[in-house]
């Protein structure tokens, strides 16, 4: 049977999710989907919605309808990479991991290595180097796969092992001081090529740096116990920067597969709070997506792993997530109260140094201001919002953190907007333009599309800036 593959990532091709080849065979029905379906609650038309949502996150479109889902429990298998979606949106619906066996459908290519990085307790480079294959081999089985709620759950019922997997040496290599300091100094030249010029630059290149140097590292015997861990921690962040530049390229499923590798890297590291903040960035992404299932959990346990064991300014990092998640959670009052403390850490901050993993997006500062926007502009309170981004935007060096600052340039004016200033909206957005060239990066084009849509109605009533921006717009599209 000829099969329909690879029809995420903007190809254009719609599909209603089905293989209408096997309309011409006679089929058992799917009793497991249908049980599971029942289970679930939902009518056949909600089901397919769910499925469209998990096929949209992946960059693909489907024409998935009640119909549909009647066929595939009639025995109709469905076609291409829709029985994953469909396990994902099940898996979601029901609180527990599903694959597409689970469901009594036929696994698709590769789907026997569909499940590695969704998983904790094993180590964590195992699940690290078949990831890495499939980048470097450029299969997309991966990259194109969905967020799983179910598996944003793991940190928070991981147990640790009292004996490093990781520790063990399989190597000849000796690990110590300028080892660690090595793969410090290549991480942070990687993170600042990725703020500069966005997510697709320089990934192959730091997948390749993580599998031929740092793995290796990782699995060679350590001269102190001190290397061993700050090599860990170090290796860690490294993965986490894969997986900020996957989410950069809208491939969540595959950033969150990185983040819980990260995760566990910086459990076996031992390293005080770096285990919290990955839980911290998972939080993060999961309010990105609005899956907040699992966001305040993520966000107040990592803070707990943190408080009072960290220095000042990377607990704020902390508490103002954690914020963000309590104002999501409708609690607005705690979230005022949480965002303040952090912005209280930060002044009173007597100038401990922040840690090497701490500082993933430049100054903690800028971090929580922009992320204390977010709880403002989550509350409702737009002027706030506007100030807190502004200000954000201002304390990074735009040279280095070009892509940032314009992000939280663009999310000013969107607050702008909201409060009828189309002019200095239009001025704020302009600026970000100003940082945006030569950053590749999805987040960046979608915010631009965004813009357009946004001043559409004053550039046909006429407003000038409105025009003029709209003209900017249109050329960065097609530069990009």
């Amino acid at each position: 049977m000829t099969r329909q593959r690879r029809y995420c990532g903007g190809q254009g091709k719609r599909f209603n999710g089905f293989n209408g080849q096997a309309l011409m065979t006679t089929r058992t029905p799917n009793s497991k989907l249908r049980e599971l379906v029942a289970e679930s609650g939902l009518t056949y038309a909600a089901l397919a919605s769910a499925v469209r949502a998990v096929a949209d996150e992946c960059g693909a479109t489907l024409r998935t309808n009640k119909s549909s889902v009647a066929h595939w429990i009639a025995g109709m298998p469905p076609a291409g990479d829709t029985s994953r979606y469909l396990a994902v949106a099940l898996s979601r619906r029901l609180g527990r991991l599903l694959t597409p066996a689970d469901l009594g459908l036929a696994e698709p290519e590769e789907e026997e290595e569909d499940s590695i990085g969704l998983a904790l307790g094993t180590d964590p480079i195992d699940a690290l180097l078949p990831m890495w294959r499939t980048e470097l081999d450029r299969r997309t089985f991966l990259a194109t796969s969905a967020y799983s709620v179910a598996a944003s759950a793991l940190p928070l019922s991981y147990v640790e092992e009292a004996a490093g997997r990781t520790a063990a040496a399989r190597s000849g290599r000796v690990a110590g001081g300028a080892e660690v300091a090595a793969v410090r100094d290549m991480v942070r030249v990687f993170s600042e090529m990725d703020e500069r010029h966005g997510g697709q630059h320089g990934r192959s290149a730091l997948v390749q740096y993580l599998n031929d140097e740092v793995a290796p590292l990782c699995r060679a015997r350590s001269r102190t116990e001190e290397n061993r861990q700050h090599l860990l921690s170090a290796a860690s962040r490294g993965v986490h920067l894969l997986g900020w530049k996957c989410y950069d390229a809208g491939q969540h499923g595959l950033a969150q597969r990185y983040y819980l590798q990260s995760y566990a890297l910086a459990v076996e590291s031992g390293i005080t709070g770096h285990d919290g903040f990955v839980m911290r960035t998972m939080a993060m992404q999961g309010l990105k997506l609005r899956r907040v299932e699992h966001c305040l959990g993520l966000a107040e346990t990592g803070l707990n792993r943190a408080k009072g064991k960290v220095d000042a300014q990377t607990e704020s990092l902390f508490r103002v997530v954690y914020a963000h998640t309590l104002a999501k959670a409708k609690q607005g009052q705690a979230a005022l109260a949480e965002a303040e403390r952090a912005r209280t850490l930060l002044e009173a901050d007597p100038g401990d140094e922040v840690p090497f993993w701490a500082l993933t997006w430049g100054p903690p500062a800028a971090s929580v201001l922009s992320r204390t926007a977010k709880v403002f502009e989550t509350l409702g309170d737009h002027r706030a919002a506007a100030e807190q981004y502004g200000r954000a935007a201002t304390a990074r060096p735009g040279g280095t953190y070009a892509r940032i600052v314009a992000l939280d340039l663009v999310a000013a004016a969107e607050m702008q907007l909201k409060r009828g200033q189309i002019e200095q909206a239009c001025d704020t957005w302009g600026r970000a333009l100003d940082h945006m060239d030569g950053v590749r990066s999805v987040r960046t084009r979608k915010a631009v599309t965004g813009m357009r849509r946004d001043v559409a109605r004053f550039r046909s009533r006429g407003v000038r800036s409105a025009a003029e921006l709209d003209e900017r717009a249109l050329d960065f599209l097609a530069g990009t």
